[in-house]
Formats: C-alpha cells, sequence, structure tokens
C-alpha cells in the first residue's frame, strides 16, 4: 500500500501533530508498507532525516513561517498524489493541505484527514480561519472518504461542518513505549541545575490554549503547604515572558523553572524524575503528552477539556475543570497522597500498553485504508463536490 502523510512540519518542538506523524509513519514503514511524508523545510534537522528510516520525506521550501505558506510545487505534489493510493492529511489550517486537496480531486484519489482537534476556530488569526474554512477548509472536510476523530468528543466538531456520522472514523493517537524507558534522575536535575527537592512537571508549548498559566497561579496559591518545585519543559509559544511576570510578582524564583524544549532520552528523563505530570489545557482533543506519562509510569493531573476523561476511572491520577481554583485543588488532593503517586503511575502505564500503543493503533488505519482500496477498486469511492 502506498500511503501519502501530509504534515506542516516534522520539527519536533512543534508537539502533539509533529510527534503523531513521525510515530504514525514510521510504524507504517515498519509493516512494510511503503510511507511517504510531505512536508515543509522549517525545522527539518538531519537528526529528524535519520530518526525516519524506511519512511521517503519531500520538503517543500517554506516561503513564510509565521502562516508556513509553501512555495508553489504543484508538479512535485501531483506527482506525490498519483504515485499513492491513500492520503492522510494531518491537521486543518494548512495551505499545504489545500494544495493536496486540490490534486486529489482532480487525480480521483481519496483521502482521508485528521485535524487531532484543531478543527475548532480557537486562539491567534480567528478571521483567517474563518476566511480558510469559507474558501476551502469546509470543503476539504466534507469531501473526505473518511475524518478520524481521536476521541468521541471530537465527532461533533466534524458534524458541525457537515459530516456524516458513518463517515468520522475514531482512532486514537498512540505511543511507543520503548522510547519512554530512559532515566536518570541525577543526571538530569545536574544537568538543568535542578535541585534534589520533588517537583511537578508541565510538558508542552508556552500557548495560552495549554494554560500554563493557569497551572503557575494555582501553583503558587499552594506554594507553602508542600516542598515541591514546578518545571516547565516546552518552548515559549507566545507567553514566556507573561509566566516570568508572574513568577517575579509572586517571588517564586526560586522554585520554578524554565528547562525549554526538551527531546530525547531528556525528556524521558523528566518524566521519570517528576512526581506528578500536570496537563492544564483549556482545550485539547487527545493529550500526546498524557500517553507520554502514562509510558514513563507518571501519575497525571489533567483538566476536562484533555479528552481523558476516564482517567478518574481507571485510578491513574485526577481529572479537574480547566480552572486555577480546579488546578488547585487537585494538586493540594494529589500532592497530599505521595505514597499512593506510584500506585497511579502503575496503573496509567497499564492503561496505555493496552489500549495505545501505536502497533495496535496503527492495525486500525490499515484496516481502515484497505477498506477504502477496495471500495476505490470497485469504483465505489464518493468524490462528491467541486475540487
Amino acid at each position: 500500500m502506498r500511503i501519502l502523510n501530509v504534515t506542516l512540519s516534522l520539527d519536533p518542538i512543534r508537539g502533539g501533530t509533529v510527534e503523531r506523524t513521525v510515530q504514525m509513519s514510521r510504524v507504517l514503514a515498519s509493516k512494510g508498507q511503503s510511507c511517504t511524508v510531505l512536508t515543509l523545510d522549517p525545522g527539518l534537522t538531519p537528526e529528524r532525516m535519520n530518526s525516519m528510516a524506511g519512511v521517503t520525506v519531500v520538503a517543500l521550501p517554506c516561503l513564510l513561517k509565521r502562516f508556513y505558506v509553501p512555495a508553489l510545487s504543484l508538479s512535485t505534489i501531483r506527482r506525490l498524489v498519483g504515485e499513492s493510493d491513500v492520503i492522510h492529511l494531518m491537521s486543518h489550517w494548512s495551505l499545504l493541505n489545500a494544495l493536496v486537496y486540490y490534486c486529489a480531486r482532480r487525480l480521483g484519489k481519496p483521502y482521508v484527514i485528521c485535524p487531532a482537534g484543531s478543527l475548532r476556530i480557537l486562539g491567534r488569526s480567528r478571521l483567517l480561519k474563518t476566511l480558510y474554512n469559507w474558501v476551502i477548509g469546509g470543503r476539504i472536510i466534507r469531501n473526505a472518504e473518511r475524518c478520524i476523530a481521536i476521541t468521541e468528543k471530537e465527532t461533533a466538531d466534524f458534524v458541525q461542518l457537515g459530516v456524516e456520522r458513518e463517515r468520522i472514523a475514531i482512532i486514537p493517537n498512540g505511543i511507543r513505549l520503548e522510547e519512554y524507558s530512559i532515566k536518570d534522575d541525577a543526571a538530569f536535575r545536574q544537568a538543568h541545575r535542578l535541585p534534589d527537592a520533588p517537583f511537578i512537571l508541565f510538558v508542552g508549548r508556552l500557548d495560552p490554549i495549554k494554560g500554563p498559566d493557569q497551572l503557575l497561579r494555582a501553583f503558587c496559591a499552594i506554594r507553602n503547604q508542600f516542598r515541591h518545585h514546578l518545571v516547565f519543559a516546552g518552548p515559549d509559544d507566545g507567553m514566556l515572558r507573561e509566566l516570568e511576570d508572574i513568577v517575579r510578582r509572586e517571588n517564586v524564583a526560586d522554585r520554578v523553572h524554565f528547562l525549554g524544549y526538551l527531546g530525547g532520552a531528556e525528556k524521558s528523563q523528566a518524566y521519570h524524575a517528576a512526581e506528578l505530570l500536570v496537563i492544564p489545557s483549556r482545550s485539547e482533543a487527545m493529550s500526546i503528552v498524557v500517553l507520554e506519562a502514562g509510558a514513563s509510569a507518571t501519575p497525571v493531573l489533567v483538566t476536562d477539556q484533555c479528552g481523558f476523561n476516564d482517567i478518574d476511572r481507571i485510578g491513574g491520577g485526577m481529572v479537574v475543570p480547566a480552572t486555577d481554583e480546579g488546578i488547585r485543588a487537585g494538586l493540594v488532593n494529589l500532592l497530599s497522597r505521595p505514597g499512593e503517586l506510584g500506585a497511579m503511575g502503575n496503573k496509567l502505564r497499564q492503561y496505555t500498553e493496552k489500549r495505545f500503543t501505536w502497533d495496535s493503533v496503527v492495525g486500525r488505519y490499515l484496516d481502515l485504508y484497505a477498506d477504502i482500496m477496495d471500495r476505490a477498486t470497485r469504483g465505489r469511492v464518493a468524490l462528491p463536490g467541486k475540487p
């Protein structure tokens, strides 16, 4: 099977969608599938290319990184689309997706799309996103052979844009457990000048949607009750200065640490060294960070906007409202029970291993692709509407 995965970037600092594309593509290749990734060139390092063994990567020049505007390369895109059996569009707000969509419609090639929680118009550039949906984004969603929701909750976003429920497949994100087996608490603390004290960990972009400000305010409210430190591991996406202002105002510079982006072994070490991971997101379809914590057997405190409301049920941590007060109450509850955190982390590990390894998740994609190809062979792929 010839599969074309389309994503704006393979830059590891861009987070979830990038990681999802990389992991899925590598597993597809390991299962004997012909997998090509079409992307743009920002952040495409030699290390990243070396990590994509077995996967063909085609990177187009990026003309404007702020909006990831690709150089117009219709001949290359047309060739890649024409050589593919099925196309997988990652994310939603993407001019690259629009160009691939145009070629797929012209050539009669089936495609699926997985926005991974990005369908809602949130955050910056709301006017541009509304215009994008009106011009072409809505058609990309409605004309897909299948729309992939990563949680049941996300299906409502597709239905709102006019997608029939029977054309929505629910396939979650996945994780490679072996990539989070590295642990060396002492080396990690020494490398980042962290004291020998328990710490709470945040992993992700410093962006309003991810909620680091909510976590920081909640931490400041309970800092005198516990000896824990707070560690932020993630690139600045516009909030670092605001967070540093809060740190100065609350006089907690000796307890709050900004490490920047962590990847590879250091990321695994961070999870294992932390006593608790907190995901304070205001909106998120399905947090990959929860799966990374699960692979590391680290318990989690998550908001009810992260797509993992069954964390309470399986005993892997706690789910709270996405507010300062909700996060504060959750911190007090969990940090007051240090003897139970290890058992919570182990339960989260078991839950992750049972349901979210990429080997099992990719099997569901291959079944979906095979069904699409079978219907295409029999001439029943519906390609409604105009390009």
